[in-house]
């Protein structure tokens, strides 16, 4: 019904049965993330999720950070299948589906369907369409996007907070002598807090970084303070 609904307000040729949402989530314009969520044949598909860590430009622009996203995207589509989707959600309003449209634009794909999803009043906004589109809160096209929305939102912040977290580790690495930059990305990859590397047992941390290194950071992390 979901499907039908949208393929309705949209003037889509057929329901849509694969939609990718995209959501933006910084800190203060920093480590910007964009996160892409897939909706496939009526379900949630978590393992094709991707998130970009967006590396274009410096600072705080989320139409900038959904142009980059979506170009990234869809440029790989075409280079790895050809095989697009039936639609493309974004989480904003006018300016975010302009900047989408721009990048899909520049790959030469216009004929692929976008919308985006505003917050607040939930409208929905056309490439190229003056006014928004306002449905039923109970439409059911309506509420498919707006759990997308919402999951993207999610994923997106979730991303962005396991970043922080790696990173707040690296800075704590950068303490224990002779472990350099390329030792400190393998334990943050590995560990992600400083909790969870101070249980691993030493054996592992050796298998990791080597017997000796292994050993010395084993000491340091549990040394006396």
């Amino acid at each position: 019904a979901a499907p039908r609904a949208l393929a309705r307000h949209l003037g889509l040729a057929h329901p849509p049965r694969w939609i990718e949402g995209f959501d933006i989530s910084n800190l203060q314009g920093t480590a910007v993330i964009a996160s892409m969520v897939v909706w496939r044949d009526g379900r949630i598909r978590k393992g094709e999720y991707r998130s970009f860590n967006i590396r274009s430009f410096t600072g705080q622009d989320d139409f900038r950070s959904i142009a980059e996203a979506v170009e990234r995207r869809y440029r790989l589509l075409l280079e790895e299948s050809g095989v697009l989707r039936d639609l493309v959600m974004i989480d904003g309003g006018r300016g975010d589906v302009g900047a989408a449209a721009g990048a899909l634009a520049g790959l030469e794909l216009e004929e692929l369907p976008l919308v985006a999803l505003a917050k607040r009043e939930e409208e929905l906004y056309l490439p190229g369409s003056p006014e928004p589109l306002r449905l039923p809160r109970r439409d059911e096209g309506l509420r498919l996007l707006q759990m997308l929305r919402d999951e993207a939102h999610r994923f997106a912040v979730s991303r962005h907070r396991r970043q922080r977290t790696t990173g707040a580790l690296r800075s704590q690495l950068e303490e224990i002598p002779g472990v350099g930059p390329a030792r400190r990305k393998l334990l943050a990859k590995r560990y992600g807090t400083w909790d969870l590397l101070l249980a691993a047992p030493l054996g592992e941390i050796q298998e990791l970084l080597g017997e000796a290194v292994g050993a010395a950071v084993h000491r340091h992390l549990h040394a006396p303070a």
